[in-house]
Protein backbone atom coordinates (compact mmCIF):
# COMPACT_ATOMS: atom_id res chain seq x y z
CA UNK A 1 0.00 0.00 0.00
CA UNK A 2 1.45 3.39 -0.93
CA UNK A 3 0.67 6.41 1.16
CA UNK A 4 -0.25 9.74 -0.34
CA UNK A 5 2.24 12.47 0.50
CA UNK A 6 0.49 13.74 3.62
CA UNK A 7 -1.24 10.58 4.71
CA UNK A 8 1.54 9.87 7.17
CA UNK A 9 -0.02 12.51 9.47
CA UNK A 10 -3.24 10.52 9.65
CA UNK A 11 -1.58 7.39 10.98
CA UNK A 12 -0.83 6.60 14.61
CA UNK A 13 2.98 6.75 14.31
CA UNK A 14 2.90 9.81 12.06
CA UNK A 15 0.73 11.65 14.58
CA UNK A 16 3.04 10.56 17.41
CA UNK A 17 5.94 12.04 15.41
CA UNK A 18 4.13 15.39 15.06
CA UNK A 19 3.49 15.52 18.83
CA UNK A 20 7.10 14.64 19.68
CA UNK A 21 8.43 17.34 17.35
CA UNK A 22 6.20 19.79 19.15
CA UNK A 23 7.54 18.62 22.53
CA UNK A 24 11.25 18.34 21.71
CA UNK A 25 11.58 21.24 19.24
CA UNK A 26 9.09 23.79 20.58
CA UNK A 27 9.14 22.90 24.29
CA UNK A 28 5.42 22.01 24.38
CA UNK A 29 4.13 19.93 27.31
CA UNK A 30 3.55 16.38 26.11
CA UNK A 31 0.05 16.08 27.65
CA UNK A 32 -1.14 19.36 26.06
CA UNK A 33 0.45 18.69 22.65
CA UNK A 34 -0.98 15.17 22.65
CA UNK A 35 -4.52 16.23 23.59
CA UNK A 36 -4.42 18.92 20.90
CA UNK A 37 -3.57 16.46 18.14
CA UNK A 38 -5.90 13.73 19.38
CA UNK A 39 -8.86 16.10 19.68
CA UNK A 40 -9.13 16.60 15.91
CA UNK A 41 -8.04 13.25 14.53
CA UNK A 42 -10.27 10.55 13.05
CA UNK A 43 -8.11 7.71 14.40
CA UNK A 44 -9.81 4.72 16.03
CA UNK A 45 -9.62 4.46 19.87
CA UNK A 46 -6.99 1.66 19.70
CA UNK A 47 -4.80 3.84 17.42
CA UNK A 48 -5.25 6.82 19.75
CA UNK A 49 -4.04 4.60 22.60
CA UNK A 50 -0.98 3.65 20.53
CA UNK A 51 -0.18 7.34 19.88
CA UNK A 52 -0.47 8.06 23.62
CA UNK A 53 1.75 5.10 24.51
CA UNK A 54 4.43 6.08 21.95
CA UNK A 55 4.49 9.77 22.95
CA UNK A 56 4.65 9.27 26.71
CA UNK A 57 6.99 6.29 26.41
CA UNK A 58 9.43 8.09 24.10
CA UNK A 59 9.46 11.21 26.30
CA UNK A 60 9.89 9.11 29.46
CA UNK A 61 12.81 7.11 27.95
CA UNK A 62 14.41 9.94 25.97
CA UNK A 63 17.92 9.78 27.50
CA UNK A 64 18.02 5.98 27.20
CA UNK A 65 16.93 6.06 23.55
CA UNK A 66 19.46 8.79 22.71
CA UNK A 67 22.23 6.68 24.24
CA UNK A 68 21.32 3.68 22.05
CA UNK A 69 21.01 5.83 18.94
CA UNK A 70 24.44 7.37 19.53
CA UNK A 71 25.95 3.92 18.78
CA UNK A 72 24.40 3.92 15.31
CA UNK A 73 24.40 7.57 14.28
CA UNK A 74 27.74 9.32 13.95
CA UNK A 75 26.56 12.90 13.73
CA UNK A 76 23.06 13.63 14.94
CA UNK A 77 23.32 17.29 13.90
CA UNK A 78 23.55 16.32 10.23
CA UNK A 79 20.14 14.65 10.36
CA UNK A 80 16.83 16.42 9.87
CA UNK A 81 15.39 16.65 13.37
CA UNK A 82 12.24 14.77 12.37
CA UNK A 83 14.33 11.81 11.11
CA UNK A 84 16.01 11.57 14.52
CA UNK A 85 12.66 11.66 16.37
CA UNK A 86 11.23 9.07 13.98
CA UNK A 87 14.15 6.77 14.83
CA UNK A 88 13.67 7.50 18.50
CA UNK A 89 9.96 6.64 18.58
CA UNK A 90 10.57 3.53 16.43
CA UNK A 91 13.31 2.37 18.75
CA UNK A 92 11.00 2.90 21.72
CA UNK A 93 8.50 0.50 20.17
CA UNK A 94 11.18 -2.08 19.29
CA UNK A 95 12.64 -2.05 22.82
CA UNK A 96 9.58 -1.67 25.03
CA UNK A 97 6.37 -2.65 23.20
CA UNK A 98 6.44 -6.39 22.84
CA UNK A 99 3.00 -6.79 21.24
CA UNK A 100 3.97 -4.98 18.04
CA UNK A 101 5.94 -7.02 15.46
CA UNK A 102 9.29 -5.47 14.59
CA UNK A 103 8.60 -5.54 10.84
CA UNK A 104 5.45 -3.43 11.32
CA UNK A 105 7.43 -0.77 13.23
CA UNK A 106 10.18 -0.68 10.57
CA UNK A 107 7.76 -0.64 7.61
CA UNK A 108 5.72 2.21 9.08
CA UNK A 109 8.82 4.26 9.85
CA UNK A 110 10.17 3.74 6.31
CA UNK A 111 6.81 4.76 4.79
CA UNK A 112 6.68 7.93 6.90
CA UNK A 113 10.28 8.78 5.96
CA UNK A 114 9.53 8.19 2.28
CA UNK A 115 6.51 10.50 2.25
CA UNK A 116 7.77 13.10 4.66
CA UNK A 117 11.19 13.26 3.04
CA UNK A 118 9.85 13.72 -0.47
CA UNK A 119 11.93 10.82 -1.78
CA UNK A 120 15.26 12.37 -0.74
CA UNK A 121 16.65 9.15 0.63
CA UNK A 122 15.62 9.54 4.31
CA UNK A 123 13.76 6.22 4.06
CA UNK A 124 16.98 4.33 3.16
CA UNK A 125 18.77 5.72 6.19
CA UNK A 126 15.84 4.96 8.52
CA UNK A 127 15.54 1.45 7.12
CA UNK A 128 19.28 0.77 7.51
CA UNK A 129 19.45 1.99 11.15
CA UNK A 130 16.30 0.14 12.27
CA UNK A 131 17.31 -3.10 10.51
CA UNK A 132 20.59 -3.01 12.45
CA UNK A 133 18.60 -2.66 15.63
CA UNK A 134 16.51 -5.69 14.89
CA UNK A 135 19.45 -7.88 13.79
CA UNK A 136 22.49 -6.93 15.91
CA UNK A 137 23.09 -7.41 19.59
CA UNK A 138 22.32 -4.14 21.31
CA UNK A 139 24.84 -2.23 23.46
CA UNK A 140 24.22 -2.74 27.20
CA UNK A 141 23.90 0.35 29.47
CA UNK A 142 24.90 -1.81 32.45
CA UNK A 143 28.48 -1.71 31.11
CA UNK A 144 28.75 2.08 31.66
CA UNK A 145 31.46 2.51 34.27
CA UNK A 146 30.53 5.87 35.83
CA UNK A 147 27.73 5.16 38.29
CA UNK A 148 25.69 8.35 37.87
CA UNK A 149 25.96 8.15 34.08
CA UNK A 150 24.88 4.47 34.17
CA UNK A 151 21.77 5.25 36.24
CA UNK A 152 21.09 8.27 34.03
CA UNK A 153 20.95 6.08 30.91
CA UNK A 154 19.14 3.18 32.60
CA UNK A 155 16.38 5.35 34.07
CA UNK A 156 16.46 8.27 31.62
CA UNK A 157 17.16 10.96 34.20
CA UNK A 158 19.67 13.80 33.83
CA UNK A 159 22.93 13.10 35.69
CA UNK A 160 22.40 16.03 38.11
CA UNK A 161 19.03 14.56 39.15
CA UNK A 162 20.51 11.09 39.69
CA UNK A 163 23.23 12.62 41.85
CA UNK A 164 20.71 14.66 43.81
CA UNK A 165 18.51 11.62 44.50
CA UNK A 166 21.49 9.56 45.69
CA UNK A 167 22.80 12.42 47.85
CA UNK A 168 19.47 12.80 49.63
CA UNK A 169 18.10 9.26 49.81
CA UNK A 170 21.18 7.01 49.56
CA UNK A 171 21.83 4.76 46.56
CA UNK A 172 19.42 1.93 47.36
CA UNK A 173 16.35 4.10 47.89
CA UNK A 174 17.30 6.42 45.04
CA UNK A 175 17.35 3.43 42.65
CA UNK A 176 13.96 2.27 43.98
CA UNK A 177 12.58 5.77 43.30
CA UNK A 178 14.09 5.83 39.78
CA UNK A 179 12.67 2.40 38.95
CA UNK A 180 9.22 3.30 40.25
CA UNK A 181 8.93 6.22 37.82
CA UNK A 182 8.27 3.72 35.02
CA UNK A 183 5.46 1.97 36.87
CA UNK A 184 2.22 2.99 35.18
CA UNK A 185 0.40 5.74 37.04
CA UNK A 186 -2.77 4.62 38.83
CA UNK A 187 -6.11 6.25 38.17
CA UNK A 188 -7.02 7.92 41.45
CA UNK A 189 -10.23 9.67 42.56
CA UNK A 190 -11.63 11.42 45.61
CA UNK A 191 -15.22 10.54 46.50
CA UNK A 192 -17.12 13.66 47.56
CA UNK A 193 -20.06 11.88 49.20
CA UNK A 194 -18.91 9.11 51.54
CA UNK A 195 -22.42 7.60 51.66
CA UNK A 196 -21.89 6.64 48.02
CA UNK A 197 -18.34 5.33 48.41
CA UNK A 198 -19.28 1.64 48.55
CA UNK A 199 -21.58 1.94 45.50
CA UNK A 200 -18.98 3.83 43.44
CA UNK A 201 -16.29 1.37 44.44
CA UNK A 202 -18.45 -1.57 43.29
CA UNK A 203 -19.62 0.12 40.08
CA UNK A 204 -16.14 1.20 38.94
CA UNK A 205 -14.22 -1.88 40.14
CA UNK A 206 -11.86 0.42 42.06
CA UNK A 207 -10.06 -0.33 45.34
CA UNK A 208 -9.94 1.66 48.54
CA UNK A 209 -6.82 3.85 48.80
CA UNK A 210 -4.41 2.82 51.57
CA UNK A 211 -3.50 6.49 52.13
CA UNK A 212 -6.78 8.38 51.83
CA UNK A 213 -10.10 7.35 53.45
CA UNK A 214 -11.97 9.24 50.69
CA UNK A 215 -9.83 7.89 47.85
CA UNK A 216 -10.39 5.06 45.36
CA UNK A 217 -7.72 3.76 42.98
CA UNK A 218 -7.56 1.57 39.91
CA UNK A 219 -4.59 0.39 37.87
CA UNK A 220 -6.17 2.03 34.82
CA UNK A 221 -9.51 3.55 33.97
CA UNK A 222 -11.20 6.64 32.65
CA UNK A 223 -13.15 7.98 35.62
CA UNK A 224 -13.76 11.37 34.00
CA UNK A 225 -16.09 9.74 31.47
CA UNK A 226 -18.54 8.45 34.13
CA UNK A 227 -21.83 9.91 35.37
CA UNK A 228 -20.32 9.97 38.86
CA UNK A 229 -17.82 12.53 37.60
CA UNK A 230 -20.39 14.59 35.71
CA UNK A 231 -22.69 14.66 38.79
CA UNK A 232 -19.90 15.75 41.11
CA UNK A 233 -19.81 12.51 43.17
CA UNK A 234 -16.12 12.04 42.35
CA UNK A 235 -13.20 14.15 41.23
CA UNK A 236 -9.79 13.20 39.79
CA UNK A 237 -7.17 13.76 42.48
CA UNK A 238 -3.98 11.90 43.40
CA UNK A 239 -4.08 10.07 46.72
CA UNK A 240 -1.18 12.10 48.08
CA UNK A 241 -2.91 15.39 47.31
CA UNK A 242 -6.05 14.15 49.13
CA UNK A 243 -4.09 14.20 52.39
CA UNK A 244 -3.76 18.01 52.44
CA UNK A 245 -7.26 19.26 53.31
CA UNK A 246 -7.74 16.94 56.34
CA UNK A 247 -4.57 18.40 58.00
CA UNK A 248 -6.40 21.73 58.37
CA UNK A 249 -8.96 20.08 60.67
CA UNK A 250 -11.77 22.29 59.27
CA UNK A 251 -14.72 22.56 61.66
CA UNK A 252 -17.18 24.23 59.26
CA UNK A 253 -17.22 27.96 59.88
CA UNK A 254 -13.64 29.14 59.22
CA UNK A 255 -12.37 31.88 56.91
CA UNK A 256 -9.73 30.11 54.84
CA UNK A 257 -7.16 31.40 52.37
CA UNK A 258 -5.97 29.14 49.55
CA UNK A 259 -2.94 31.11 48.37
CA UNK A 260 -2.06 29.12 45.21
CA UNK A 261 -5.38 27.48 44.38
CA UNK A 262 -5.51 26.33 40.74
CA UNK A 263 -6.80 23.98 39.43
CA UNK A 264 -8.83 23.70 42.63
CA UNK A 265 -8.57 20.05 43.75
CA UNK A 266 -7.54 20.98 47.29
CA UNK A 267 -9.77 24.11 47.31
CA UNK A 268 -12.90 22.06 46.66
CA UNK A 269 -11.79 19.39 49.12
CA UNK A 270 -11.48 22.04 51.87
CA UNK A 271 -14.84 23.52 50.85
CA UNK A 272 -16.52 20.13 51.34
CA UNK A 273 -15.94 20.50 55.12
CA UNK A 274 -17.49 23.99 55.33
CA UNK A 275 -21.00 24.89 56.53
CA UNK A 276 -20.93 28.64 57.18
CA UNK A 277 -17.28 29.33 56.42
CA UNK A 278 -15.66 30.66 53.24
CA UNK A 279 -12.55 30.12 51.12
CA UNK A 280 -10.75 32.90 49.28
CA UNK A 281 -8.86 31.24 46.43
CA UNK A 282 -5.98 33.06 44.74
CA UNK A 283 -4.01 32.47 41.58
CA UNK A 284 -1.86 34.49 39.20
CA UNK A 285 -3.93 33.77 36.08
CA UNK A 286 -7.56 34.35 35.20
CA UNK A 287 -7.90 31.15 33.16
CA UNK A 288 -6.68 29.13 36.14
CA UNK A 289 -9.20 30.80 38.44
CA UNK A 290 -11.90 29.86 35.91
CA UNK A 291 -10.74 26.22 36.31
CA UNK A 292 -11.12 26.50 40.10
CA UNK A 293 -14.71 27.75 39.76
CA UNK A 294 -15.59 25.17 37.08
CA UNK A 295 -14.43 22.45 39.46
CA UNK A 296 -16.30 24.06 42.36
CA UNK A 297 -19.57 24.21 40.36
CA UNK A 298 -19.31 20.57 39.29
CA UNK A 299 -18.68 19.54 42.91
CA UNK A 300 -21.52 21.78 44.23
CA UNK A 301 -19.33 23.92 46.51
CA UNK A 302 -19.15 27.12 44.42
CA UNK A 303 -21.14 29.07 47.06
CA UNK A 304 -18.29 28.47 49.57
CA UNK A 305 -15.50 29.84 47.34
CA UNK A 306 -14.61 33.22 45.87
CA UNK A 307 -11.57 33.80 43.64
CA UNK A 308 -9.13 36.70 43.25
CA UNK A 309 -6.29 37.19 40.80
CA UNK A 310 -3.25 37.83 42.97
CA UNK A 311 0.43 37.08 43.44
CA UNK A 312 0.66 35.11 46.68
CA UNK A 313 3.83 36.99 47.69
CA UNK A 314 1.71 40.16 48.05
CA UNK A 315 -1.18 38.78 50.17
CA UNK A 316 -0.28 40.99 53.18
CA UNK A 317 -0.70 44.09 50.98
CA UNK A 318 -4.32 43.18 50.14
CA UNK A 319 -5.69 41.58 53.31
CA UNK A 320 -5.72 42.99 56.84
CA UNK A 321 -3.96 41.25 59.75
CA UNK A 322 -6.11 38.55 61.42
CA UNK A 323 -8.20 38.02 58.24
CA UNK A 324 -7.99 34.21 58.16
CA UNK A 325 -8.37 31.28 60.56
CA UNK A 326 -6.52 28.85 58.32
CA UNK A 327 -4.29 29.12 55.27
CA UNK A 328 -3.17 26.62 52.66
CA UNK A 329 0.02 27.31 50.71
CA UNK A 330 0.24 24.64 48.01
CA UNK A 331 3.45 26.25 46.85
CA UNK A 332 4.89 26.56 43.34
CA UNK A 333 7.69 24.00 43.23
CA UNK A 334 9.95 21.98 40.93
CA UNK A 335 7.22 19.34 40.52
CA UNK A 336 9.81 16.54 40.70
CA UNK A 337 7.21 14.36 42.47
CA UNK A 338 5.06 14.33 39.30
CA UNK A 339 7.62 12.80 36.92
CA UNK A 340 5.67 9.56 36.51
CA UNK A 341 2.67 11.50 35.14
CA UNK A 342 4.60 14.33 33.50
CA UNK A 343 7.90 12.92 32.23
CA UNK A 344 8.85 16.23 30.55
CA UNK A 345 9.58 17.69 34.00
CA UNK A 346 12.88 15.86 34.36
CA UNK A 347 14.41 17.49 31.30
CA UNK A 348 13.24 21.04 31.96
CA UNK A 349 14.76 21.63 35.38
CA UNK A 350 18.25 22.60 36.21
CA UNK A 351 19.82 22.05 39.55
CA UNK A 352 20.01 25.73 40.39
CA UNK A 353 16.22 26.11 40.19
CA UNK A 354 15.90 24.87 43.72
CA UNK A 355 17.33 27.82 45.61
CA UNK A 356 15.27 30.27 43.51
CA UNK A 357 12.14 28.26 44.24
CA UNK A 358 12.90 28.16 47.96
CA UNK A 359 13.13 31.93 47.95
CA UNK A 360 9.64 32.26 46.39
CA UNK A 361 8.20 29.64 48.77
CA UNK A 362 9.52 31.56 51.79
CA UNK A 363 8.26 34.88 50.37
CA UNK A 364 4.75 33.42 50.06
CA UNK A 365 4.78 32.06 53.61
CA UNK A 366 6.16 35.36 54.93
CA UNK A 367 3.38 37.29 53.19
CA UNK A 368 0.40 35.07 54.08
CA UNK A 369 1.41 34.57 57.72
CA UNK A 370 0.83 38.29 58.33
CA UNK A 371 -2.91 37.78 57.64
CA UNK A 372 -3.42 34.80 59.99
CA UNK A 373 -5.22 35.06 63.34
CA UNK A 374 -3.49 34.01 66.54
CA UNK A 375 -4.01 30.27 67.06
CA UNK A 376 -4.46 29.82 63.27
CA UNK A 377 -2.56 27.27 61.20
CA UNK A 378 -0.80 27.26 57.84
CA UNK A 379 -0.49 24.00 55.91
CA UNK A 380 2.39 24.07 53.45
CA UNK A 381 2.46 21.47 50.67
CA UNK A 382 4.46 20.72 47.52
CA UNK A 383 4.57 18.01 44.87
CA UNK A 384 8.31 17.55 45.17
CA UNK A 385 10.58 15.27 47.21
CA UNK A 386 13.65 17.41 47.79
CA UNK A 387 14.47 18.85 51.19
CA UNK A 388 15.33 22.36 49.88
CA UNK A 389 11.68 22.86 48.98
CA UNK A 390 10.24 21.01 51.92
CA UNK A 391 11.86 20.57 55.34
CA UNK A 392 14.31 23.41 54.79
CA UNK A 393 11.44 25.81 53.99
CA UNK A 394 9.61 24.90 57.21
CA UNK A 395 12.83 25.24 59.27
CA UNK A 396 13.84 28.58 57.72
CA UNK A 397 10.34 29.97 58.17
CA UNK A 398 10.30 29.05 61.87
CA UNK A 399 13.78 30.53 62.36
CA UNK A 400 12.62 33.93 61.12
CA UNK A 401 9.10 33.82 62.66
CA UNK A 402 9.35 33.22 66.41
CA UNK A 403 5.58 33.79 66.75
CA UNK A 404 5.04 30.42 64.99
CA UNK A 405 5.71 26.81 65.98
CA UNK A 406 5.58 23.56 64.03
CA UNK A 407 2.47 21.36 64.33
CA UNK A 408 3.44 17.70 64.18
CA UNK A 409 1.36 15.80 61.62
CA UNK A 410 0.61 12.08 61.79
CA UNK A 411 -0.79 9.36 59.49
CA UNK A 412 -1.85 5.74 59.89
CA UNK A 413 0.94 4.78 57.44
CA UNK A 414 3.91 5.65 59.62
CA UNK A 415 6.46 5.25 56.80
CA UNK A 416 5.28 8.54 55.26
CA UNK A 417 5.82 10.61 58.42
CA UNK A 418 9.25 12.18 59.10
CA UNK A 419 10.06 14.94 61.62
CA UNK A 420 6.35 15.73 62.07
CA UNK A 421 5.78 16.20 58.31
CA UNK A 422 4.13 13.94 55.75
CA UNK A 423 6.62 13.11 53.00
CA UNK A 424 5.89 10.55 50.30
CA UNK A 425 8.26 9.36 47.60
CA UNK A 426 6.89 7.77 44.39
CA UNK A 427 8.06 4.21 45.08
CA UNK A 428 6.28 3.88 48.46
CA UNK A 429 2.66 3.69 47.31
CA UNK A 430 3.00 4.36 43.54
CA UNK A 431 1.59 7.86 44.04
CA UNK A 432 2.96 11.29 43.22
CA UNK A 433 5.88 12.41 45.37
CA UNK A 434 4.46 14.85 47.94
CA UNK A 435 5.20 16.88 51.07
CA UNK A 436 2.96 18.42 53.77
CA UNK A 437 4.15 20.45 56.76
CA UNK A 438 2.23 22.68 59.17
CA UNK A 439 2.91 25.67 61.42
CA UNK A 440 0.75 27.47 63.99
CA UNK A 441 0.71 31.09 65.09
CA UNK A 442 1.22 31.15 68.86
CA UNK A 443 1.79 34.89 69.55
Amino acid sequence: MTLLANDWKNQARGLALLVLENVFEDGAYSNIALNQELSHTTLLPKDKSLVTEIVYGTVARKITLEWYLAHYIKDRDKLDFWVYYLLMLSLYQLLYLDKIPAHAVVNDAVNIAKNRGNKKGAEKFVNAVLRRFTKEELPNPETIKRKNKRYSVLYSLPVWLVKKLIDQFGEERAVAIMQSLFVRNKASIRVTNLDKLADIKAATGAEQSILSPVGLVKTSGHFAGTDYFANGNITIQDESSQLVAPTLNIQGNEDILDACAAPGGKTTHMASYLKEGHITALDLYDHKLTLVMDNAKRLHVADKISTQKMDATTVHEHFAPDSFDKILVDAPCSGIGLIRRKPDIKYNKENQDFSALQEIQLQILDSVCQTLRKGGIITYSTCTIFDEENFQVIHKFLETHPNFEQVKLSHTQEDIVRDGCITITPEQYQTDGFFIGQVKRIL
